[in-house]
């Protein structure tokens, strides 16, 4: 893990990289989980930067799909779906800071099979919605569970899928807003982007004072886009470190790994979200990477990637990303 000491987080947090205390929020210290991500509730935790947290995260159903056999549209009560542990507040968290979320792990949690995907009325990227209504009917409800352990996803009894676990929802509270843990923005939130992963730190932009941290909504495997709405959804152990970076403004959500580095976009059309991550990359390069614009335009052009994270929620989000070797 080298390539930590010359992360953002520990170049220029206050923590530089150093744990602090190790605080545990559990189900029970948790209480009510939230159904919006927004600077209104009181936080649960308070943190210093450097402290790590092992939170114990509900699945996107918080649980109530227990069988195969049960209908999701009689159990689940839209729109309290995705429930977010937290806020945590940051101590020395401000307006036009950066928090830094380093995500140590994830396991599954709870009782076999702790998996579940499912197939839900008018929610989905190939079907009728809201969004795009159509006069077909419905597609029937169907409902998946899995056994999900740390050596793999057990699909069915011909394929295990690996177990490739991820943050399907993370983020800071907006400034005012009160906004549903269903859809991503510049705060983050439902981006669904598999890359928000064991080995990755993720950056937010902070609004309002503490910064308020959100999470939930645990992946054990997704493909790009999360297709049918749902991935293999699961209780999670999630163990996040934070920090904070002063004094540096972005206005998107950005990540790195040891192999590259990668800016979140979300809206609708999908091409909207594709053009904020490539302009937000473009902007980095520029800021920390001493690239000229331009030639940073014409770079990504030729060796930038693009990630699917979602195209089923109330905006899409792509991430845009480029491999660390050239930047070396």
């Amino acid at each position: 893990m080298e390539w930590l000491n010359s992360s953002w987080m520990h170049r220029e947090g206050l923590a530089r990289g150093s744990e602090g205390r190790t605080h545990h929020l559990t189900e029970e210290a948790q209480g009510k989980y939230h159904y919006v991500y927004g600077p209104f509730p009181d936080p649960v935790l308070q943190v210093a930067p450097g402290d790590l947290v092992v939170v114990e995260t509900k699945d996107a159903f918080e649980g109530k799909i227990e069988r195969e056999t049960d209908s999701p549209s009689e159990i689940l009560n839209v729109p309290f779906l995705n429930p977010q542990c937290g806020p945590i507040a940051v101590e020395g968290a401000e307006k036009g800071d950066i928090i830094a979320i380093r995500i140590h792990s994830i396991k599954p949690r709870g009782p076999q099979p702790v998996g579940t995907t499912a197939l839900i009325a008018e929610f989905g990227g190939l079907v009728g919605t809201a969004h795009t209504a159509v006069l077909n009917e419905a597609l029937p409800e169907k409902v998946k569970k899995m056994n999900v352990t740390e050596d793999g996803v057990e699909f069915n009894s011909k394929i295990t899928i690996p177990y490739e676990p991820f943050i399907g929802t993370l983020g800071v509270s907006p400034e005012i807003e009160a906004v549903t843990s269903l859809q991503p923005d510049y705060w983050g939130g439902n981006m669904d982007v598999p890359d928000v992963a064991p080995g990755a730190i993720v950056y937010f932009p902070v609004h309002r004072k503490d910064g308020y941290v959100y999470l939930g909504d645990c992946h054990a495997a997704q493909g790009d886009g999360e297709l049918c709405g749902v991935a293999v959804e699961m209780a999670s152990t999630t163990t996040i470190q934070i920090d904070v970076i002063k004094n540096r403004h972005i206005a998107w959500p950005r990540l790195e790994n040891e192999d590259f580095i990668m800016t979140l976009g979300s809206a609708r059309p999908m091409e909207d979200a594709a053009r904020i991550a490539y302009r937000e990359l473009i902007n980095w390069l520029v800021e920390d990477y001493g690239w000229d614009k331009l030639e940073a335009y014409f770079f990504l052009t030729q060796a930038g990637r693009v990630r699917l994270g979602n195209m089923v929620d109330p905006k899409y989000t792509i991430g845009a990303s480029i491999a660390k070797s050239y930047l070396a």
